[in-house]
């Protein structure tokens, strides 16, 4: 490049630092794009793409450094939440935390049941499925089979 608007050289670039400007540009719009299509990000968050152009002459004025970076600016994810009961064990004197989500502490979850609704058991004692109760004994009236007179 020659001094003054009229000699100075279009600058390309596509071609500057031998294409380095170009693929370095390439990866951070990809980190962009593949952040702004994760769900874990809040959709509203500006993303950001910084190409930054820094020049260093030497003394003479006639030789000059440039450093070149591309940055990136991303959405954060999104944090997950959950619920832990916490507590100290009197027998022990041990702390604990549990974590149990929308789970009350001490039920049991229904991903905990098995695959057969008619092998639930709680304490040795079948549990009708339907409505949670256990079952005492096999001889109980089911009035919701009965007809109408």
């Amino acid at each position: 490049m020659r001094a003054g608007k009229e000699h100075m050289e279009r600058l390309s670039l596509d071609e500057l630092t031998g294409g380095a400007l170009q693929e370095k540009f390439g990866r951070a719009m990809e980190t962009v794009v593949r952040n702004m299509q994760d769900p874990n990000t809040p959709w509203k968050v500006k993303r950001a793409i910084t190409i930054r152009l820094t020049f260093q002459q030497n003394e003479d004025r006639d030789d000059a450094t440039v450093c070149v970076s591309v940055d990136t600016k991303t959405a954060p994810v999104k944090p997950i939440e959950t619920r832990m009961a916490i507590g100290t064990d009197l027998g022990t004197g041990d702390v604990y935390a549990e974590e149990y989500g929308s789970q009350v502490r001490g039920q049991m979850a229904f991903s905990s049941s098995p695959a057969d609704p008619s092998e639930l058991l709680i304490d040795g004692k079948p549990v009708d499925p339907e409505t949670g109760e256990i079952k005492e004994t096999e001889n109980v009236l089911d009035f919701r089979a009965a007809k109408k007179a």
